[in-house]
């Protein structure tokens, strides 16, 4: 199991590479909360998602985001580092993905 700060890191390496390569992909006009829960560390992470870009990025959940995933510690670490697809995580119901299913589109085209 990974630890909260593991799991924060990850999540911080994931903006950086998303801000790296926001110029450079196509503009993905998404602008939503996102709360990220870390199901078996009982903590939450929030944060905005705004066009391709992962920002303000806090401790503590967002009960009203727009786009929430719910996901254990280590497939959080596994998602970001690209050793899980996404698609087969919702499939298998390692992550729940709570969304508009136009959201879920554009979000998988982040990961």
């Amino acid at each position: 199991m990974a630890s909260v700060d593991e799991c924060r890191q990850a999540l911080q390496d994931l903006a950086a590479r998303l801000d790296r390569h926001a110029d450079v992909q196509d503009r993905i006009d998404l602008d939503r909360t996102l709360a990220c829960r870390v199901t078996d560390l009982d903590t939450a992470f929030h944060g905005r998602l705004e066009g391709g870009r992962l920002v303000d990025l806090a401790d503590g959940d967002d009960p009203k985001a727009k786009i929430a995933l719910s996901i254990s510690s280590d497939d959080l670490i596994a998602l970001v580092r690209g050793q899980l697809d996404i698609m087969t995580a919702v499939g298998s119901r390692r992550v729940s993905v709570k969304a508009n299913p136009f959201d879920l589109m554009k979000l998988r085209k982040l990961l």
